[in-house]
């Protein structure tokens, strides 16, 4: 009797076995297929758009947001044997050279690779947006104290200008990383480290990430107490937009001091042996359609590069400069590391 009853109670559970993998099945075959993106912390594109990708490409996208654009790119090249995704994005200028070394990127010759765009970047990067990492100050303290804003990189390794800046460290920021290369394309690289030992020797001080800098030690923040911090052309832009009452001035500026300007221009990709390719091509167009150029703007805080695409009123706070300095990209390729370690014994050590 009781042989009977489990023999029963085996029969069924064999029967809900079968009909539960049917339905799983049956799930599974109705769930759209996933495109996955790689991408950095910063990315930022409204929900909106991005379930309307969905939607229109047939797809569900999994974003993996891998911390800096630097460590984004090393887990891509740790992993090129068995890819982690199918399309990246925040692949910039100062990393192009290293990803195309590691051979980690598929070509991609549709629309958006064939247009012409503001910026460029090299193959099969395509570029979607850009910016430029320069001097932000707080314009209170400079009026209340009467003090000249410095216009040369020779006024800031001043004592008195020297102690007011607050930068990033450039082996934890990639904010950090571009400032260092600006003024080594401006003065060259024996110069550079000389103007970074005469930076330490009049009290620059050295945050570890932006938001350290920005948040915390720049004076414009709640008990901050440095005046110059190294940023963005569109900081200020984001201060009007992001400011809790209304106002018609941002309360900082941005400086376009000559040596102290690095134009970031930002990519997307195939992956090379990425899965979901026809979705992963559609998401690349994606990226370059004029509405995302749009919204972009104040999502990432980047200019658009789709020519025609207007730029939003905010932005008029965030005019360009016209003048930015950029080590060659084999330069930052072959040297980056070792300027980065030579930064660390000048600076730190």
């Amino acid at each position: 009797m009781n042989h009977g009853i489990f023999s029963l109670s085996r029969r069924r559970a064999s029967v809900l076995l079968v009909a539960s993998t049917l339905a799983a099945s049956a799930c599974a075959a109705d769930a759209p297929p996933e495109l996955r993106l790689l991408t950095h912390s910063s990315f930022g594109v409204p929900k909106p758009l991005l379930a309307q990708f969905e939607k229109e490409a047939g797809i569900k996208l999994r974003i993996t947001k891998a911390g800096d654009a630097g460590e984004m790119l090393n887990k891509l090249i740790l992993t090129r044997k068995a890819p982690i995704a199918d399309v990246v994005f925040g692949i910039d200028n100062t990393l192009a050279a290293k990803a195309l070394a590691a051979d980690v990127l598929d070509a991609y010759t549709g629309a958006a690779a064939q247009r012409a765009s503001a910026v460029a970047l090299p193959a099969p990067l395509v570029p979607v947006d850009y910016g430029y990492v320069t001097l932000n100050y707080d314009k209170a303290w400079f009026t209340k104290r009467a003090v000249a804003l410095p216009k040369t990189l020779e006024d800031l390794a001043q004592p008195a200008a020297a102690k007011l800046l607050v930068v990033q460290n450039p082996a934890t920021s990639s904010t950090g990383y571009a400032f260092l290369l600006a003024t080594i394309g401006a003065l060259g690289e024996d110069k550079a480290f000389d103007w970074w030992a005469r930076m330490r020797e009049g009290g620059v001080k050295v945050a570890k990430v932006w938001s350290e800098s920005y948040y915390v030690d720049f004076a414009h923040a709640e008990g901050g107490s440095y005046p110059l911090t190294v940023s963005y052309a569109s900081s200020p832009a984001a201060e009007v937009f992001y400011s809790k009452t209304k106002i018609n001035e941002p309360p900082t500026g941005s400086l376009s001091v000559p040596g102290a300007v690095f134009r970031q221009v930002e990519g997307v990709a195939l992956v090379k042996g990425g899965q979901a390719r026809e979705a992963a091509e559609k998401f690349i167009e994606f990226m370059r359609s004029p509405e995302v150029q749009k919204q972009m703007q104040t999502e990432m805080w980047m200019y658009p590069v789709e020519a025609g695409v207007a730029r939003a009123e905010v932005m008029q706070f965030a005019p360009e400069p016209t003048r930015f300095d950029t080590p060659s990209d084999k330069d930052m390729a072959d040297k980056g590391a070792a300027w980065v370690a030579r930064w660390t014994k000048v600076v730190l050590k």
